[in-house]
């Protein structure tokens, strides 16, 4: 199928599955004319690509494991620690998916210092304290806090 049809079924824009592909987590085949062309394993690798992102990780970090999602299964992608035993674990995956989760625990710490800050100046109630919130809230600004992942 070509490009409009292979995102609508993914659930991504073209503009989304071009940038996939330029990224390394899905190669396209193409046709005599030159036109993209995409199968149901192409489908399905989308979809868990954008499972993964929907979950909180970057670009950067489905690529750190892209070589696994053939292996992923039809039905979605799987807990990275499954409750059953048996079923195996990625210990890529896992790593990678527990590094995006500090991060996101550091970002939403410090965007509570800052909001607390700001709520602090409006006056709003509960806003908490000044003392070692503003110290927090100053290490953690221009230059001190995590870089946009993408």
């Amino acid at each position: 199928m070509r490009i409009g049809d292979a995102a609508a079924a993914a659930g991504l824009t073209p503009r989304t599955l071009r940038y996939y592909e330029q990224q390394g987590l899905v190669t396209a085949r193409r046709t005599p004319s030159g036109h993209r062309e995409y199968d149901a394993e192409d489908i399905r690798r989308l979809r868990a690509v954008r499972e993964l992102r929907e979950a909180g990780l970057t670009v950067g970090d489905v690529r750190a494991f892209a070589h696994l999602l053939a292996t992923m299964p039809d039905g979605g992608v799987p807990e990275l620690i499954p409750k059953d035993p048996r079923a195996g674990r990625c210990a890529v995956a896992e790593v990678v998916a527990r590094r995006r989760l500090a991060d996101l625990d550091a970002r939403i710490a410090r965007l509570s210092q800052l909001r607390g800050r700001l709520a602090a100046r409006l006056g709003e109630p509960g806003a908490g304290g000044r003392g070692a919130e503003r110290g927090a809230g100053a290490r953690a600004g221009a230059g001190g806090g995590a870089s946009p992942a993408r």
